[in-house]
């Protein structure tokens, strides 16, 4: 038996690539991307991405270098998630809501050698570029040291080109260019980096999770089990495809012959016709996306004739929220999961004997986060310190570990972290959960530096280290606040080193001008002092009750109106 050995027929490496060359041999003709009034088969996509993949190693990329890119959900950023392995490279999508500053932190990090610009990100993309010529930013550890400018690539309203000029080069320049009959290069090692994604937003030291073609791989089957995507899908993108690769839908539907429905902005109007228009079936988003939908004015809404099917992820939603939904032909999947866990690791597989019940003890278990994907190994909520699993009593928290082979790889340059993060043969999530006796788990709270304020995570020790740059703030804590838009939203607590040297509007100005706006506080509460323990820890638990009476309803702020997230 040991002498059996492997041999190129019966051990390929696993990589997504293998479900877009599946789907131009069952599904060629099928259609698989719509935009606007463009659409594309999976014959056209195939080949738009050879060109392309092509074009990137005419361009002298490379196997591991890496290819940012900031822009929508538009067709081109779902054929780079194809093209740039194809290449050999590595793709790194970057989050559109992001500041200058992280934006140019994470160029550097990564050592980005191609930089993609949608054209409604060149103002944002710009002022990046600037900062990284002039080197004048401190924000990276080598930032002294000379960095090359990343070939700057504009990608163009594929519907109406605005023949804006940017960059060195034009997307479609690129796609026309390029040979359709490009294989791609061959891939040998399955652990090889497919995708490079940054969980952190303006810290000095970012975490950048590599994430392997095995894992993506695996990870894209267990979800299109994990919430039985059809044959034949139609796919509505409204969740960003840089977060985790769109959840690895932009592989998964093209393992199942789908249709990709992209739309550039997140608005009541913009779903609901592209749910009329398409027949949508599948799409998936952050809990505010619901509320957005919830909100819509009768003359934004459209009739529809089927379910469509709603994956979530995130803080849960209130149940009212989710049995509105249901009601509007809506059907909720609860799902849990990290960029480190290469998308979902949790799913809330609904059973038959629930339809039983009330509509508000079925709107409870769907709260759940649910239990392991197909392709995790092992799934557990520990006690930290013995290592030990928790009861299965609902009751009794503890943090929810994960063991697998979709797992990442690591963080990039980060060993320290890497070893952090990986315990005792475990993935430490840093999130607090239990586990009922039926096997679910249910998320109790966030770890203590963790806010998730319409799908971003938000970082309160990052928050806090620009709060305390401020010259009037001595002590600084910041904690999630309840908001009936965003989910969760973080609220400050500031110590003055004077009393009245500043109020609230001057620190949310300050705020605005050091931070991604989604980061910025909902709430600044000056208090005489912070709650602390015998050794001088923050007693953040103690905040938390404070904040949840200080919650903020959209009703009642300049917000109101506000009812799209048009870059989520």
């Amino acid at each position: 038996m040991d002498r059996i050995t492997k041999h190129r027929a019966n051990y390929v490496p696993l990589t997504p690539l293998t479900f877009i060359k599946r789907a131009i041999k069952i599904y060629s003709n099928r259609t698989s991307v719509i935009d606007g009034g463009v659409r594309f088969t999976w014959s056209q996509t195939y080949r738009r991405c050879c060109r392309l993949a092509y074009s990137l190693r005419s361009l002298n990329v490379a196997k591991n270098d890496v290819v940012s890119v900031l822009a929508p959900n538009v067709p081109a950023l779902y054929e780079m998630h194809f093209a740039v392995p194809m290449a050999g490279a590595v793709l790194n999508p970057i989050n559109t809501r992001l500041d200058a500053k992280t934006i140019v932190t994470i160029l550097r990090h990564s050592e980005a050698k191609i930089f993609f610009v949608d054209y409604e990100y060149i103002p944002i993309a710009s002022e990046a570029l600037q900062m990284l010529v002039k080197g004048s930013e401190d924000s990276s550890s080598d930032h002294h040291q000379p960095h090359k400018i990343p070939l700057v690539i504009l990608i163009d309203d594929i519907n109406k080109p605005t023949s804006v000029q940017f960059g060195d080069l034009e997307y479609e320049q690129l796609i026309h260019q390029g040979d359709p009959e490009y294989l791609g290069e061959d891939l040998e090692d399955e652990w090889d980096a497919i995708s490079l994604n940054y969980t952190s937003g303006t810290t000095s030291n970012p975490k950048g999770v590599v994430c392997s073609h095995r894992g993506a791989f695996l990870s894209t089957l267990s979800m299109i089990q994990g919430w039985e995507l059809s044959n034949e899908a139609v796919y509505l993108w409204s969740l960003p495809m840089f977060h985790c690769n769109g959840w690895t839908f932009t592989w998964g539907v093209a393992a199942r012959g789908g249709t990709n429905v992209c739309i550039r902005n997140v608005t009541a109007s913009e779903m609901y016709k592209s749910i009329s228009n398409h027949k949508v079936t599948h799409m998936c988003c952050a809990p505010i996306v619901l509320n957005i939908l919830l909100e819509a004015q009768h003359y934004e809404r459209c009739d529809m004739t089927s379910k469509v099917n709603i994956l979530i992820g995130g803080s849960p939603p209130p149940i009212p929220v989710l049995e509105k939904m249901e009601d509007l032909g809506f059907h909720i999947t609860h799902a849990y999961g990290l960029t480190e866990a290469t998308g979902p690791a949790l799913v809330c597989e609904w059973q038959s004997k629930w339809n039983l019940l009330p509509k508000d003890q079925q709107a409870r278990l769907k709260a759940r986060q649910g239990v392991s994907i197909l392709t995790l190994a092992d799934i557990d909520v520990k006690n930290t310190k013995t290592m030990e699993g928790v009861p299965h009593d609902g009751k009794t928290m503890g943090e929810i570990v994960l063991r697998g082979s979709s797992l990442m790889k690591g963080y990039l340059k980060a060993e320290n972290m890497t070893e952090k993060a990986f315990q005792n043969g475990w993935l430490l999530t840093g999130d607090v959960g239990v586990i009922h006796p039926d096997g679910y788990v249910e998320i109790k709270d966030r770890s203590s530096d963790v806010i998730i304020s319409g799908g971003e995570n938000i970082s309160s020790v990052e928050l806090e280290s620009v709060l305390y740059k401020h010259p009037a703030i001595l002590e600084a804590a910041v904690v999630a606040m309840p908001h009936t838009r965003w989910g969760e939203s973080p609220c400050a607590f500031v110590v003055l080193k004077q009393t009245g040297d500043v109020n609230e509007t001057e620190i949310l100005a300050y705020c605005t001008k050091n931070m991604p706006k989604f980061m910025v506080p909902k709430k600044v509460e000056f208090v005489t002092k912070l709650p602390k323990t015998g050794t001088g820890k923050v007693l953040k638990e103690e905040l938390r009750k404070v904040a949840k009476t200080l919650g903020l309803s959209t009703n009642t702020t300049t917000n109101n109106k506000v009812r799209a997230m048009s870059r989520l």
